[in-house]
């Protein structure tokens, strides 16, 4: 109760404070928006006041990344405002200032294009990657040359500071990510988890933000921070849309020959993307219709492991998994400006992807004369998510002051069934397992913005009810490896509401951000009563979340940040999901109900220069995590049984300190790189946990850790004014797991993209992992074996493109 009351007592003095900011001034703040004519914000504008008597100069700024300008500290009178940016023609107009309002929103200010200029000379005006506060990075994914047409997970390979392993996303080598959809959480990425990023299309996404210390503003979970999926939409006035189709070419040669008796795997495996995107705007409406279709097959896995066990036993397998997938992503809606004070928004997102599997696991004994097993499985599995998302902005009578209301209904149908043969030397046997899951949530969100003389205030409120019933049905055969009394039904229940407050404070030197998120969480996990293992189970919390950012501008050019957040991890419902996974045959992956959320402590500096052509930035950042979530491997205690169980556990505390540094460089007119480098400490402290399932196995481990990290290179080739290329190299050093070592990787990835049609069509062309050098291997220890494990996944991939804009 004494840390509860502290806590409320702190967010009210936070919240009290923030507002006594809010005094009354004796001057006026300008602003506006400069845009071209196509709607198109047009950073790094300059704007400037002059007196309208003498025309001598008053004060002066230039527009952000977004189009936006401010002038502060205008005193009343008469004025002239002057608009300039090369290729334009420079706008002139009278302004009045009154006393009435301290805030004059000038709204939006288009400029024309000067038609002499352009002639003469190519204007870009594209912003940093890394904005000046240093808290987000942008990437427009139209840059991204080498990974056109491909999907989501795809086209973040490139990008700096994450890399993909496994088929996840991590910042940093951490793969606690948030993921949005245009600032929202989704069924169809996952709402404690990453899913179905490699089956969304590229071709709908506009950018992809990567934020690595979040705000009060954004939900506490996920340490590594958050990626921002924003989606294409376009705000010209009348009917303009895109239509575009590629297709490509996979596995195009065999990188390991299969093991003896199993089915070819895929090779030359086909990709095609149509996708649709239409927008109209007329009035005070605007009306859109995303539409995308990936169709995709997929070496998917192709995994070879040795396991050594200490009573001398060896056993080889090879995991192939040939997968199809069918993947519809429809998104449409519409914005209604009712007035200049209140805007509306309804929009609708449908996600349908069906997934076919055809795999198959051999086993053999030490030296490959008997197979001790054959595994065969055909998994057929839909998943539908359907959200709907409605908003109101209301714009108060003060400049820049609104309140925004939104809420979202998601729901998420998994419907899996799985088709084995067991196959053994003297017996065979059929096994078959179905699950059903309904995944139900609703999120209620209220946020108010309120500017101040010196910064602005944010606070708001978040509502989320969760629920996700499942059921499994184990169907057993002869001499089966399921465990049928592992199955049933199973009921996730959650429940979040929660309470922030930012306060942001600038002058010419100084930006400061301070905020405060306080959360409570209570979930509740029932279980089957006659599961054999597990029991219900659950967890709940009432947790301060706060977030301190201060960035000193030491000139033009250089600023320092300094961040801190605190951050929570909750378990992921597959993660406490106590079915058995049987996609391997003998190495099976478990949940555990009695899992626990794990805390992280966030401790980072930066350093940004602005240079003539290009910028560097450099971070140094710590992370302290207590209750780390992780999977580790046991055999079962009580048999002689060689068959490994993976379940997820909370091993202690571990940490993680590392630098970030990115330098940008336009070298030539027609050459420009970017390098990426992260380099990071990590350390996992010593542990012991009891895995309980199928019986208690005891696992205890000493501290471990390592030196690692990766480099990325981006080439950008500007070999004249409608063609372009890019070759992106990145190499991966090896990293630590609690029970393991991940190798190196390294790969090359290039593309071509030309501009016909008088700008309106592109044609490109593009590879990934173009020497196929792609591989990932691993070593895991465990009491009584180890295990090595090289994949030899699909990543070499050829595709060609088409896009035509009107």
């Amino acid at each position: 109760m004494y840390f509860k009351n502290n806590t409320f007592l702190a967010f009210t003095a936070l919240f009290i404070i923030s507002i006594s900011f809010a005094q009354q001034n004796k001057t006026v703040t300008i602003s506006g928006k400069i845009i071209d004519a196509e709607k198109n914000a047009i950073p790094y504008v300059n704007v400037t006041l002059h007196s309208k008597v003498n025309n001598d100069f008053i004060s002066g700024t230039i527009t952000n990344d977004n189009g936006v300008f401010s002038l502060a500290n205008v005193k009343s009178g008469a004025y002239r405002i002057k608009y300039s940016f090369i290729g334009f023609k420079t706008k002139e107009a009278p302004l009045f200032v009154g006393e009435v309002s301290e805030f004059l929103d000038l709204g939006k200010i288009t400029l024309e294009e000067d038609v002499s200029q352009l002639k003469e000379i190519e204007i870009t005006y594209k912003a940093d990657a890394v904005n000046d506060k240093m808290d987000k990075k942008s990437y427009t994914l139209s840059d991204n040359v080498t990974q056109t047409g491909g999907s989501v997970l795809q086209a973040m390979q490139n990008l700096p500071g994450v890399t993909i392993q496994d088929g996840k996303v991590l910042l940093r080598g951490n793969d606690k990510v948030l993921i949005l959809i245009d600032g929202k959480q989704t069924a169809l990425t996952g709402f404690d988890n990453q899913s179905g990023l490699d089956n969304l299309a590229s071709s709908v996404i506009e950018k992809i933000e990567i934020i690595n210390n979040p705000s009060a503003k954004y939900d506490a979970n996920g340490n590594a921070g958050i990626i921002n999926i924003v989606f294409k939409k376009n705000q010209a006035e009348g009917l303009t849309g895109k239509v575009g189709l590629n297709s490509g070419l996979g596995s195009l040669w065999v990188r390991k020959e299969n093991l003896p008796t199993i089915r070819p795997q895929y090779q030359n495996t086909p990709k095609i993307n149509p996708s649709f995107n239409l927008n109209h705007k007329k009035n005070k409406i605007n009306t859109f219709l995303n539409a995308d279709y990936l169709y995709t097959e997929t070496l998917n896995k192709n995994e070879f492991v040795t396991r050594t066990y200490t009573d001398g036993t060896v056993i080889h397998q090879q995991t192939k998994r040939n997968r199809n997938t069918h993947f519809l992503t429809l998104k449409s809606g519409f914005d209604w400006n009712v007035n200049e004070k209140n805007t509306f928004s309804f929009s609708t997102l449908y996600g349908l992807e069906k997934i076919i599997d055809n795999g198959e696991e051999p086993f053999f004994n030490e030296d490959y004369s008997q197979r001790t097993r054959l595994w065969q499985f055909l998994e057929d599995e839909v998943k539908t998510t359907f959200m709907a998302s409605t908003s109101y902005q209301h714009k108060f009578r003060e400049l820049g002051s609104f309140l925004n209301v939104n809420f979202n209904y998601t729901f998420h149908r998994e419907n899996e069934k799985y088709f084995f043969d067991n196959i053994l030397p003297s017996s065979s046997g059929t096994d078959a397992f179905k699950l059903l899951s309904d995944e139900k949530v609703s999120d209620l969100n209220i946020d108010y913005n309120k500017p101040l003389k010196h910064g602005k205030l944010e606070s708001g409120l978040k509502f989320r009810y969760r629920e996700i019933p499942t059921n499994m049905n184990f169907v057993p055969g002869t001499n089966s490896v399921l465990d049928a009394n592992a199955g049933g039904k199973a009921t996730y229940k959650e429940i979040i509401p929660a309470l922030y407050s930012n306060y942001n404070y600038e002058n010419n030197k100084v930006q400061a951000e301070i905020g405060l998120r306080v959360e409570y969480v209570n979930l509740n996990y029932n279980v089957n009563p006659n599961h054999n293992t597990y029991k219900s189970d659950g967890y709940n919390y009432f947790q301060p979340f706060p977030n301190v950012r201060f960035t000193y501008k030491l000139n033009d050019k250089d600023r320092l940040s300094f961040f801190y957040n605190r951050r929570v991890d909750r378990p992921k419902e597959v993660d406490i999901r106590i079915f058995p996974k049987y996609d391997d045959a003998e190495i099976i992956k478990v949940g555990n109900p009695a899992l626990k959320p794990q805390y992280t402590n966030t401790f980072e500096m930066g350093y940004k220069k602005n240079l003539q052509n290009g910028y560097f930035y450099a971070s140094l950042y710590h992370k302290m995590i207590h209750a780390t979530i992780t999977r580790i491997a046991t055999t079962d205690g009580s048999s002689n049984s060689n068959i490994i169980y993976n379940v997820f556990q909370n091993a202690g505390t571990s940490n993680n300190t590392g630098t970030e540094i990115v330098f940008a460089n336009k070298f030539t007119d027609w050459y420009s790189y970017n390098v990426n480098t992260i380099f990071y400490y990590n350390e996992i402290k010593a542990f012991t946990v009891t895995n309980l399932y199928p019986t208690p196995s005891l696992y205890s481990t000493s501290k471990q850790s390592i030196f690692s990290g990766n480099i990325k290179l981006n080439n950008n080739f500007k070999l004249s004014a409608t063609f372009s290329g890019q070759v992106s190299m990145y190499y991966l050093a090896p990293e630590i797991v609690p029970q393991g070592k991940i190798q190196s990787r390294y790969a090359m990835d290039l593309g071509f993209k030309r501009i016909i049609q008088k700008g309106k069509g592109e044609i490109y062309l593009n590879a990934t992992d173009v020497f196929n050098t792609l591989v990932t291997k691993s070593q895991y220890n465990g009491s009584n074996f180890n295990y090595t494990s090289n994949n030899y996944a699909e990543t070499q991939v050829f595709r060609i493109g088409y896009n035509y804009k009107f």
